[in-house]
């Protein structure tokens, strides 16, 4: 069995690092940079950066702050937000990071998987959805649907069958990401976290809703997911990673130790 991953998430606006509520009321907690370092010292396995008001805002993605995240840390290296093409891609990648996720551009233009696919190879192809619980319809049987910009606007497509699409054109992994319980602390969106995971033959990561390490602990193990995001339990001091997956492994799980 695979070592599951540790994943600090730094959701970056306006160049510091920022943490809300179901994507609402974000206060600045710190420099990217410095945070990706620290985390990377501490064991993370990879680290996701994201531009959250790049797409939103209809700009690019700032590759000053890319670059200089690549230059500390060494382990891979994720980066979302504001990518709408194959050279903002490239310019990412050119940046540092291993890998690139498209959320918003992917919903508009699903090609971009695909093109980024064949250009980069599919390892580097991040499918990032954010998705919000509905009630089911013809139009969205799983009663979970899409959404974009960050959160802001509703897409009527059904993300299972956007899961899959995604993996069919080539996406190498799926960052899945529950608004409902995002920030909140109440633990991972669990049913839809196995949904996702056991329809698909890509590696998904569970983000959303973390609040001690119990949560992580479900999420790897009944949701099925191959990685969880941390943000808020580890930005504020709650745990550390090591103590994450020291914790993690007492308790059965199979992660990756860099210590």
């Amino acid at each position: 069995m695979l070592s599951k991953r540790i994943i600090p998430c730094l959701d970056v606006r306006d160049g510091k690092t920022t943490k809300g509520i179901k994507f609402k009321e974000n206060i600045d907690i710190g420099d990217p940079v410095e945070m990706a370092h620290h985390y990377y010292l501490q064991g993370a396995d990879e680290i996701v950066f994201y531009d959250i008001t790049a797409s939103s805002d209809h700009r690019d993605i700032m590759i000053d702050v890319v670059r200089r995240v690549a230059e500390t840390i060494f382990i891979p290296f994720s980066v979302g937000g504001g990518i709408r093409t194959l050279n903002d891609m490239r310019q990412v990648l050119l940046a540092g990071a291993e890998k690139v996720s498209v959320n918003s551009a992917a919903v508009k233009n699903p090609q971009i998987i695909s093109q980024g696919a064949r250009s980069f190879g599919s390892q580097c192809i991040v499918l990032g959805m954010d998705v919000k619980k509905v009630q089911a319809t013809p139009d969205i049987p799983s009663g979970y649907e899409i959404v974009i910009h960050g959160g802001r606007a509703c897409t009527g497509m059904d993300a299972l069958e956007w899961a899959r699409q995604g993996e069919d054109m080539g996406a190498g992994e799926i960052c899945l990401n529950s608004i409902d319980a995002d920030g909140t602390q109440n633990g991972y969106e669990l049913v839809l976290t196995a949904l996702i995971s056991s329809n698909v033959n890509i590696p998904v990561i569970a983000s959303g809703g973390a609040g001690n390490i119990d949560h992580l602990q479900e999420a790897l193990t009944r949701g099925r997911a191959d990685a969880a995001l941390v943000a808020s339990i580890i930005h504020y001091g709650t745990y550390s990673i090591k103590e994450i997956k020291d914790t993690l492994a007492l308790k059965g799980v199979k992660v990756r130790k860099n210590w």
